[in-house]
């Protein structure tokens, strides 16, 4: 079992800064990608950003340019560094974890964290 603990969520105003954490722990071996997804108020989840094992990033066209995924192999930790936060970027923000095992994925999710960009 994989477990996920998200940190860093709050309330910030437009143009403003978070960084969010998740830490992994448990069988952590086999987690490819690693990654942020958010949910708006009355929208479907959306993917912001991963980074595979390799290092490889991914990311939302919104957020390009504005959001860095990154990771602390040594920490078990992945970090969304969030700049130029918009009111659109408001959100409950989930750590996500995937494992692919032949053709099926395997996700595991933080509790979710609430980001809310407001002056």
């Amino acid at each position: 079992q994989v477990q996920l603990v998200e940190s860093g969520g709050g309330l910030v105003q437009p143009g403003g800064s978070l960084r969010l954490s998740c830490v992994a722990s448990g069988n952590i071996g086999s987690i490819n990608p690693m990654g942020w997804y958010r949910r708006a108020p009355g929208k479907q989840r959306e993917l912001v950003a991963d980074i595979t094992r390799a290092g490889r990033t991914n990311y939302h066209i919104s957020v390009k340019g504005r959001f860095t995924i990154s990771k602390d192999n040594a920490k078990n930790t992945v970090y969304l560094q969030m700049n130029s936060l918009k009111p659109e970027d408001t959100a409950v923000y989930f750590c996500n974890a995937g494992r692919v095992v032949g053709d099926t994925r395997y996700d595991v999710w933080g509790q979710g964290t609430q980001v809310t960009v407001s002056s």
